[in-house]
């Protein structure tokens, strides 16, 4: 069994190097969407539908049986994923599972880089900082002092693009509209992470109705934030190391 680890934005893999030190002797490998942390293809337009599509090729790369673990948009890639290919991964684990509830509102800054003109002038202003300013910002909101250095310096025009076509492609309706079947999710075991102090992705209200509809378990991490994996590693392993041994062997 691969544990295949997805992180979104703005990140690197390197969000995932404490958390793998925990698994012991589970494999787990990493893999980085177009833009965060890996170079974007010619032609690449980076709406969701799109790193749908590059996470399916990249799985095919991957030994079976693949339980697929999403952060961020990374859960959002797995979500897609396995709506339309489930055939593809024994398991899913997503911790964005509020964000496919119809209730659910996008983050100010989402909304900004939803807006034309607006989102640009955001991303310019986050390019004309140092690396070392993003990296103090992102570790002020929960990173590992590594963690926020490698995704801070990955931070280029290339990100940006990808950050402002990706969150224009899921601009409201169409997080409701995605989550309105969930149906395939529910042909593999799932688990639905919630970090309780996570304001980003709905809360756990949202959380748990969806993974209701999805058929999932729950894991409560208490007291962590979006970046649970850096925050406390050592626990968030635990939560997938517990849910993928309890999987029926093949």
């Amino acid at each position: 069994m691969t544990i295949v680890l997805v992180h979104g934005n703005p990140e690197t893999a390197a969000i995932w190097d404490d958390l793998r030190t925990h698994l012991g002797p589970v494999e787990s490998v990493t893999l980085s969407p177009p833009g965060f942390g890996a170079a974007v293809p010619d032609h690449f337009a980076a709406t969701a539908d799109d790193y749908v599509a590059w996470l399916a090729d990249a799985l095919r790369d991957v030994p079976s049986p693949i339980d697929l673990v999403g952060h961020d948009w990374g859960g959002g890639h797995v979500v897609g994923l396995v709506r339309a290919q489930p055939q593809l991964v024994r398991s899913w684990v997503t911790d964005i599972a509020g964000c496919f509830d119809p209730e659910y509102v996008w983050h100010d800054l989402a909304q900004v880089w939803q807006t034309p003109g607006a989102g640009e002038e955001a991303i310019e202003r986050q390019l004309g900082l140092s690396a070392e300013q993003r990296a103090a910002a992102y570790q002020q909101l929960g990173m590992s002092a590594a963690a926020a250095e490698s995704c801070a310096r990955a931070f280029t025009l290339d990100m940006g693009r990808c950050i402002l076509a990706l969150y224009r492609s899921a601009a409201q309706p169409r997080m409701r509209e995605w989550g309105a079947d969930l149906s395939s999710l529910r042909s593999r075991p799932g688990l639905v992470i919630v970090a309780t102090e996570d304001h980003y992705t709905g809360g756990a209200r949202l959380a748990r109705r969806t993974a209701e509809r999805a058929g999932a378990g729950v894991t409560v991490l208490e007291g962590l934030g979006h970046w649970w994996m850096c925050q406390d590693p050592a626990r968030g392993a635990e939560a997938l190391r517990t849910f993928v041994e309890s999987l029926p062997r093949a």
